[in-house]
């Protein structure tokens, strides 16, 4: 059977500000994947993010999606960054339906409809005319991935989207996402600084090293969903875990290719 080819294919790409931050990096984001980004703080894994998501252009090298290049910014992908996104003086409803309003991609009722649909998917439909401050971290999360789904993008940027939140809080959202994930099999690209959380979510991960950074690891983390304590205890995840800090710790382990 012929294999299928990569949604996403980033090939040779510079990125410069004072210096270089990226230089001929390479990798591919299968369609219908999970996958996670890794790397030490300020290494440019959300210059990736953006690169990806069409806001800043790459100096060299070409990114595509279906062989498609990304010339900015598009409907078809979609970011949702550390920070929140929301729009403080907007309702919870009127924050989800702006995207598609904005665009012109919906007209009010339409977008209306969905966006109370999503908000009942989300477990947030009571909250719909309360405000951003009025919720509680975890639940402005929430917003945001309901905020980011009603356009229906092809590929899901999250850069560290669950960071700052507290421990349970932050599991709570893991296992939300992955059931949405499961429901819709949109291509993911997941960026985190946690290695429990590289583990909890991902099905592939990518690990970035240096300045100017490249990937200098790809690890297969081929566990079943849902990730259950029995999961998390397997031999298996034990496995994994200890190849993914050495490549993550270990220079002599940091070697380009290869899985778990």
């Amino acid at each position: 059977m012929a294999a299928v080819s990569p949604m996403v294919s980033v090939r040779g790409v510079r990125k410069r500000y004072a210096k270089d931050v990226l230089k001929d990096l390479s990798f591919e984001l299968a369609a219908g994947a999970l996958t996670v980004l890794m790397g030490p703080s300020g290494c440019g894994k959300t210059t990736i993010a953006c690169l990806l998501a069409g806001y800043v252009a790459a100096d060299a090298g070409m990114l595509a999606i279906d062989g498609r290049p990304i010339t900015g910014a598009g409907p078809d992908r979609v970011m949702v960054f550390q920070e929140t996104a929301l729009w403080h003086w907007m309702t919870v409803l009127d924050n989800v339906m702006f995207g598609p309003r904005a665009s012109g991609a919906m007209r009010a009722t339409q977008a209306r409809e969905k966006a109370l649909g999503l908000l009942q998917k989300f477990g947030l439909l009571d909250f719909r005319d309360k405000y951003p401050g009025q919720l509680s971290g975890g639940m402005r999360r929430r917003v945001e991935l309901a905020q980011a789904m009603i356009n229906n993008p092809r590929l899901m940027i999250l850069d560290e989207p669950f960071r700052g939140l507290d421990v349970m809080t932050r599991g709570l959202m893991q296992e939300y996402y992955l059931g949405l994930f499961a429901e819709s099999r949109m291509t993911t690209l997941f960026i985190t600084s946690e290695l429990e959380e590289a583990l909890a979510v991902g099905e592939r991960v990518l690990i970035m090293d240096g300045t100017p950074a490249r990937i200098v690891r790809t690890i297969d983390v081929d566990l079943p969903y849902p990730r259950t304590p029995q999961v998390l205890a397997s031999e298996r995840y034990l496995g994994i875990k200890k190849a993914l800090m050495a490549a993550l710790y270990l220079p002599e382990h940091r070697i380009e290719g290869g899985s778990a």
